[in-house]
């Protein structure tokens, strides 16, 4: 006897919270300070509007669809609406340069973009550099199309308005392609990766265990990690099905209206990089701390110790340390303690797993390396390569573009350096390339090095990422003029704001050097820079 060969695919999760949690709320704020709010019941029949809705439009059956959008309803309606009609779901991420969203759309070949109606400005800058040649259709996420440059475009809620709100369930390949997302280009241009129906599914069974980020239909859950940032690390896809309340913050942080936002709807989860905990932090203390707020996962980059202790401290709340990356769907580890921890004391904890990446979630498979490939020590010690491999692991980039980050034996080789403890818990002790991360978003210090250097007053540049209060790290230029040649730091800025790069990501700092140190091998040796300039 056999168990029912069923597959793994958008149709199995999406029609659960409709049908078992229909009264469960589903709540947007807004910048302005409205508030939306509907059940599961009429997020299920506006989803399903959506489906026919693109299927009207006439794009392909397997096309990819981009959104351009903050965490709102409507975009979790895409979420579900997209993959579930056996197209692709595509998100763009808002923070990049009209440059990089240019090539993005096109290395995807995106056939229709929804887009948030005070994002269209930014569209239309990407139709400017020719970015939207292929695209078909555009929808904005509106009542109505405001004023705009772009031809064609079509208003979301008059589709919807127009569609049944019945659609039947299409029998899809678990292993089709459900969503797309793009690395933030650490090195060179972005590079696409591409999660299956199977995959997702996988992911969210064991993100929503108590292993992972521990959602269940009691919880609420606000991620302010965005939804164009590697799936909003898959809470959509697992708070959906387990029948959690969602709660969405669009727009910009605001972190007195965010924490307003989970007092009043009694949010138990939320999920953002150390940057937003930062900010936080202070208005939590100031209301005396949210006694409904079980945890808080924080990835992106390493959150500091002072950080975790002093939600434990002031607030009671654990600040649960995750790490993954857009190629691991993301989750991978969690910082979660073990049953013989549990008498442990928060410094003890602190030191043992709080302030560490944490476990790998079932499934997924670890090891740390060295140059040669060979397994190193789990000593609390000994650094190494960190190489991944599991079922919503990539083995591949969209393309086959870097084909060397992945093994021939499925391992993807992440580009961290860690060290492995005993008990099986991994910390991320460094980069393997000097990378920058500001705000939970890559900035590739190669990148930028290029640019500079392509100024004719700079014979040499080398970028180095130095500690930053609110954002972790920033770009920190170190520069070797020609002889007689001078340079301030709003012509570097200009220069790279020319040369492609997004606000967020130009440096607010030069340092003007003799000579950029070398290593044996004549490499700039980049740790003696950040060793004089840290401070």
């Amino acid at each position: 006897m056999a168990m029912m060969d069923t597959p793994l695919n958008a149709w199995l999760l999406f029609p659960h919270a409709p049908r078992y949690f229909r009264d469960t709320e589903v709540v947007t704020r807004f910048p302005d300070g409205l508030v939306h709010r509907y059940t599961y019941a009429e997020f299920g029949r506006r989803a399903q509007r959506l489906m026919h809705a693109l299927d009207a439009l006439g794009l392909s059956p397997d096309a990819r669809v981009a959104t351009l959008a903050w965490n709102t309803y409507r975009h979790l309606e895409a979420y579900w609406a997209v993959p579930c009609t056996g197209r692709v779901l595509h998100t763009l991420n808002l923070r990049l340069s009209p440059d990089d969203l240019a090539y993005i759309i096109g290395h995807a070949g995106d056939e229709a973009i929804l887009v948030d109606p005070d994002l269209l400005p930014l569209l239309e800058e990407v139709a400017a550099r020719g970015g939207l040649r292929g695209v078909r259709r555009l929808v904005v996420l509106a009542d109505r199309v405001p004023q705009t440059t772009l031809p064609g475009v079509v208003a979301y809620e008059e589709l919807l308005a127009a569609a049944p709100e019945f659609y039947e369930e299409r029998p899809i390949d678990e292993r089709a392609p459900l969503g797309l997302c793009y690395t933030s280009g650490t090195t060179g241009r972005p590079k696409g990766v591409l999660y299956t129906h199977r995959s997702t599914v996988l992911h969210a069974l064991a993100a929503a265990s108590q292993a992972g980020m521990a959602i269940g239909p009691g919880d609420c859950v606000l991620p302010v990690v965005p939804m164009f940032h590697a799936n909003a690390w898959g809470v959509p896809y697992t708070a959906t099905p387990f029948g959690a309340k969602q709660v969405f913050a669009a727009g910009p942080l605001d972190p007195a209206a965010l924490v307003e936002l989970m007092a009043r709807e009694r949010v138990t989860v939320s999920a953002g990089v150390p940057t937003v905990w930062m900010a936080v932090a202070d208005e939590i203390a100031r209301r005396g701390g949210l006694p409904e707020l079980r945890h808080l996962l924080c990835g992106g980059a390493r959150p500091p110790a002072a950080l975790i202790e002093r939600y434990q401290r002031e607030s009671g709340i654990e600040l649960v340390q995750i790490w993954g990356m857009t190629e691991t769907s993301p989750l991978a580890t969690l910082a979660r303690p073990k049953h013989h921890m549990r008498d442990w004391g928060d410094e003890r904890l602190a030191a043992s797993v709080r302030t560490r990446a944490g476990l790998p979630l079932p499934g997924v498979q670890v090891d740390i390396r060295d140059e040669a490939g060979r397994s190193l020590p789990w000593d609390d010690e000994t650094m190494g390569d960190l190489v991944v491999r599991g079922p919503w692991v990539a083995d591949a980039y969209l393309g086959e573009e870097g084909a060397a980050a992945f093994t021939e034996d499925g391992w993807f080789r992440t580009g961290d350096i860690a060290v492995g403890s005993p008990d099986g818990y991994i910390v991320i002790a460094d980069r393997a390339k000097d990378l920058i991360k500001s705000g939970g978003e890559w900035i590739s210090s190669v990148d930028m090095e290029s640019a500079v250097m392509a100024m004719p007053e700079v014979a040499e540049a080398a970028v180095v990422a130095v500690p930053d209060e609110r954002w972790q790290e920033r770009p920190l230029v170190c520069l070797v003029l020609r002889p007689g040649a001078a340079l301030t730091l709003d012509a570097v800025r200009e220069h790279l704001a020319g040369a492609g790069f997004a606000r967020w990501q130009l440096p607010e700092r030069i340092e003007v050097v003799a000579a950029v140190p070398r290593t044996g091998t004549g490499k700039f040796d980049k740790k003696v820079l950040r060793a004089r300039f840290e401070e």
